[in-house]
């Protein structure tokens, strides 16, 4: 852009500016003589640094200035001088001393132990003042003539004066004074000697249109390639946006959504799933119980599930145990609800659900007591195993994860089962993610009545959208760092 170019696009604060910059230094200085708002100067100075015309510096001092109690000392005099004003005429003790000048004892004490150190005073029955507090009192003390010459940049004044009064409360404080230096361009220096005309305009209103005014006048040219600030609009927390992004795919994929309450009985967290009513799962370490019991479902259901428990696990299933409430601990507690619900003639069907769990765990970087975890089952007579694995590659693959690879494992009630792992480019390495299977049939026949394939998946949403964001440690999901929610990208 050329210097006329340039002329012709500046702003109006801009161009009360322009007459400062050659001859002033920083931007308090352009302030006092522009008789702008700081923040009129600022924005003009940052456009120019924009353009190229001058380059802004930062520079932050401290600076040293009388505080509350100082003011006061300054027109009563210092305690000490109070404290010697007081016994100058008549001998008096600490608590007559306090009550004559208005000190606190704790200026009284701090006076008291200078004065000594001075040999202004001497111990008696009462304390009398010597020679040399007599004569402290007709002269100015260096701290007294310290106040005076405040206020004064930090650098300037005497160290072991300002260490010693600022043990003192509120005698004096120091403040942060901010400012901003600036250093013209060539470009700079050009613009400043350029004639700047008053005929230009802003935008064209009716009246400039009715009395044809604007046809004598210039509008103001407008740079649209020039860095401007950043604007951050509303938005859904980037969590939320993820899960949002997750459930479009499942959608996309034929699923259909499942949903449930957070608290359940111990009947559907656990019994429904095939897992004893002894496991260390159900213990306290691992399980948040609620007061209260909650009901069993139908007593059709509730005698299967008992009979398939004390024939595969040789024990008496107790009722009262699986009445327990507790907040779900994963959402394959929805599975088993959406199973217990559907007839034969129902099927095949394929069900999703993205959802808040809760577990009593230790937090670190790789669990949190609450998170969300993406369910997946899929119930069709004529599934198989080789369906599984497709779904969630597919699944994983729309989140972004080129590769993905299943490696045999072990889950309670799944068999065959499988670990979930995903390469993961930014570490170089493969990351598990989550756990999937086929539901045992002593799971699926007493929630259904016949044993038909149940494809099945359960991972933490959390650690798949780790890598996206570029986040290490779970808790820093919701550490509500307001620069990060404004700058965090959002899911294409």
């Amino acid at each position: 852009m050329s210097v006329k170019e340039l002329v012709e696009s500046l702003h109006p604060l801009e161009r009360k500016v322009l007459p400062y910059i050659s001859k002033c230094k920083s931007l308090k200085e352009i302030q006092g003589k522009s008789n702008l708002q700081e923040i009129e100067v600022s924005r003009a100075l940052q456009w120019f640094e924009n353009k190229g015309v001058l380059k802004i510096k930062k520079n932050n001092s401290e600076l040293v200035q009388i505080g509350k109690n100082g003011k006061e000392y300054l027109s009563k005099g210092l305690p000490e001088k109070q404290f010697l004003k007081a016994i100058r005429e008549k001998r008096l003790s600490l608590n007559e001393i306090s009550e004559k000048t208005g000190l606190s004892r704790q200026e009284v004490n701090i006076s008291l132990g200078f004065l000594k150190r001075k040999k202004a005073i001497i111990f008696g029955k009462e304390i009398e003042i010597t020679a040399k507090g007599k004569e402290l009192l007709k002269t100015k003390s260096p701290e007294e003539k310290f106040l005076e010459s405040l206020p004064k940049e930090k650098e300037l004044l005497n160290k072991d004066m300002l260490k010693d009064l600022l043990k003192r409360r509120e005698l004096i404080e120091i403040v942060v004074k901010k400012d901003k230096l600036i250093e013209i361009t060539a470009l700079g220096k050009k613009l400043s000697k350029s004639k700047i005309s008053d005929n230009f305009i802003e935008s064209l209103t009716p009246a400039m249109i009715r009395d044809g005014s604007f046809e004598k006048k210039k509008f103001r040219k407008y740079d649209v390639e020039i860095n401007v600030p950043k604007i951050y609009p509303g938005k859904r927390h980037f969590v939320n946006e993820a899960k949002n992004h997750a459930k479009k795919i499942w959608l996309s994929m034929g699923f259909k959504e499942m949903s449930g309450p957070v608290i359940n009985s111990g009947f559907w967290n656990f019994d429904s799933l095939f897992v004893p009513q002894d496991h260390p799962a159900r213990e306290m370490q691992d399980t948040f119980f609620l007061k209260g019991k909650s009901k069993l479902p139908s007593k059709k259901i509730v005698d299967a599930v008992k009979k398939q428990h004390e024939e595969g696990w040789k024990y008496k299933w107790d009722p009262e145990v699986a009445m327990k409430s507790v907040l779900r601990t994963h959402t394959t507690v929805l599975s088993a609800r959406t199973i217990a619900n559907l007839k034969e003639k129902d099927l095949p069907v394929k069900y999703f659900s993205i959802g808040r769990n809760y577990r009593n765990e230790a937090l670190d970087w790789s669990h949190l007591f609450e998170f969300n975890q993406s369910e997946g089952i899929v119930i069709d007579p004529n599934a198989n195993f080789k369906h599984l694995l497709g779904y969630l590659k597919e699944f994983f693959m729309k989140m972004g994860y080129d590769d993905v690879r299943f490696r045999p494992a072990y889950f309670p009630y799944t068999e065959p089962s499988v670990e979930i792992d995903v390469y993961v480019k930014e570490k170089d390495s493969w990351v598990e993610l989550g756990g999937a299977g086929i539901f045992r049939p002593e799971v699926v026949k007493p929630l259904l009545g016949k044993d038909i394939p149940v494809l099945a998946w359960g991972f933490g949403l959390g650690r798949v959208i780790l890598p996206y964001y570029g986040i290490k440690d779970l808790r820093d999901f919701y550490k509500n760092d307001l620069k990060q929610l404004k700058e965090m990208k959002s899911w294409i």
